[in-house]
């Protein structure tokens, strides 16, 4: 049996908003087995990445949102046991503000879909390499925050 090597690739974004001066991310849930995660997903043909997350974005968490910036990609690899195949993905992650929608208008994809506080994010998120990509979108919030006079608006 051969084993195939294939790259992968994936984006997504982190939404964030601004409450009572606290920052909140969205977050995507399933009950069973127990993960949060980001949204994210692949690519439909001659999509582009951008185009790619916002739908991901939409399709998952029932929110109209734009993209701020490009946050960064994180990269993780995974073997599937049925085939044995091994999986080098990237995921390419952007900083969005939500302009619309609710939650009431996620696909099925996830059980739950909610807002979490920025102090919540490393210990509720399954995955560090999430954990990591969202505190960069947090800091670079913060830092827009501190060059605009009015400190900016997350919140729509």
């Amino acid at each position: 049996m051969s084993v195939r090597l294939e790259k992968l690739t994936s984006s997504g974004g982190v939404v964030l908003r601004r409450i009572g001066g606290k920052i909140q991310v969205v977050i995507c849930g399933r009950i069973g087995p127990g993960l949060w995660a980001l949204p994210k997903g692949t690519p439909d043909d001659y999509e582009t990445r951008a185009e790619t997350a916002i739908r991901e974005v939409r399709e998952e968490t029932g929110l109209e949102v734009v993209i701020e910036s490009f946050i960064d990609s994180i990269h993780y690899s995974f073997t599937r046991n049925e085939t044995y195949n091994s999986y080098q993905k990237e995921v390419f992650y952007y900083l969005m503000k939500p302009v619309g929608g609710d939650f009431s208008h996620h696909d099925e994809e996830f059980d739950i879909v909610k807002w979490i506080d920025e102090k919540d994010v490393a210990s509720t998120l399954t995955y560090q390499n999430e954990v990591d990509i969202v505190q960069k979108g947090i800091s670079l919030v913060k830092a827009r925050r501190k060059r605009t006079p009015q400190g900016g608006n997350l919140r729509r």
